[in-house]
């Protein structure tokens, strides 16, 4: 198992990274002193817009395979620079050939539903123990719908009635998220979030994105080739596709609990003139800590029979679809939580 190495959030416009050393110095002119962090530590930069990087850090990370990547103010990918391209074409050329197979392609599909509804239930299962007969209920209830709707994504003939059973299941599921927190709306608002909740899970889908997908690129995979996303232009498909089997537990379950615990305040979101809900840079600041120190914790995987940090799921999980798409394998099987 690698390293547990450390992603460095940079939020804060006017700031300026350089390279001294083996070590990254951290500059900002209202900030005097000398940050320095040690590069061996540190796997992964990610920059929000007004942080600047000079040339020779961004040299040296290229040269040792460590991204950077750059984020819009709500999270939104803009550019990555991850170095020479290191992947393998022969996996490659499998993952392609797994996509112009409707047989394969539906088979990954149909893993990454179940893993993505398995772990909706064991949230909602979860959660059920901690509130009212009444909610509870209500709640078990649409546990048992997401256990059938498992069954019968396992049953799906089509990618077109695939997609149905995995949408109909997370309208459900977004539904019942009331009964978890008074915080949730009843409804998923995206592009742009109406309301703290759901604004606090875009930016959360959006880090764990940054990381399958870094995750991808480290395994020789190529993330725009996806089989439940299909393949589009300028979209990370198979990115998109790994991601949905953490969103539950490794976002959802964060969100909820930080609203539950009331740490959410006022001073964490703002609201634009179009009524789209948008962090604050304390609220930016507050969730990449909270994110950070969420990496660190530890999940059974029945497939290695290991604890392994949330940080390094996406990475085990990626090797697993890449030992599949080369044939040793049968099948890939998702990360669900035991």
């Amino acid at each position: 198992m690698p390293e547990l190495l450390r992603t460095l959030f940079i939020t804060t416009p006017g700031t300026s990274l350089h390279l001294e050393n083996d070590t990254v110095r951290i500059y900002h002119p209202d900030k005097p002193g000398r940050n320095i962090l040690p590069l061996l530590r540190i796997d992964h930069i990610v920059v929000w817009n007004g942080v600047d990087i000079s040339d020779d850090l961004l040299m040296r990370c290229a040269n040792d395979a460590r991204g950077v990547t750059w984020l819009s103010q709500n999270g939104r990918l803009l550019a990555r620079v991850t170095g020479a391209q290191t992947g393998n074409p022969v996996l490659r050329l499998e993952q392609a050939r797994a996509y112009d197979s409707e047989h394969r392609r539906l088979s990954i599909a149909r893993a990454v539903v179940a893993g993505k509804l398995q772990n909706y239930r064991q949230l909602l299962l979860k959660a059920a123990r901690d509130v009212d007969e009444p909610r509870r209920q209500r709640i078990r209830d649409v546990a048992a719908q997401h256990g059938e709707a498992i069954m019968a994504a396992g049953h799906a003939t089509t990618l077109t009635e695939l997609l149905g059973i995995e949408g109909n299941a997370a309208r459900r599921y977004f539904e019942i998220l009331p009964l978890l927190t008074p915080h949730a709306p009843p409804t998923r608002s995206r592009r742009p979030p109406r309301d703290a909740f759901n604004c606090l899970l875009s930016f959360g889908y959006g880090m764990l994105r940054t990381a399958v997908h870094g995750a991808l690129e480290q395994v020789g995979l190529d993330p725009y080739i996806g089989y439940l996303h299909g393949v589009r232009s300028g979209k990370p498909s198979l990115a998109l596709d790994l991601m949905e089997e953490f969103r539950p537990l490794l976002v959802d379950r964060l969100v909820l609990t930080m609203f539950n615990r009331k740490q959410i305040t006022t001073a964490h979101t703002t609201t634009d003139p179009a009524d789209g809900v948008q962090l604050t840079d304390e609220g930016r600041k507050f969730f990449l800590g909270q994110w950070s120190e969420a990496r660190e914790r530890t999940w059974k995987h029945a497939e290695t029979g290991r604890e392994i940090p949330a940080a390094l799921l996406p990475l085990v999980q990626a090797r697993f679809l890449a030992r599949h798409l080369r044939g040793d394998r049968p099948a890939y099987t998702p990360w669900v939580a035991s």
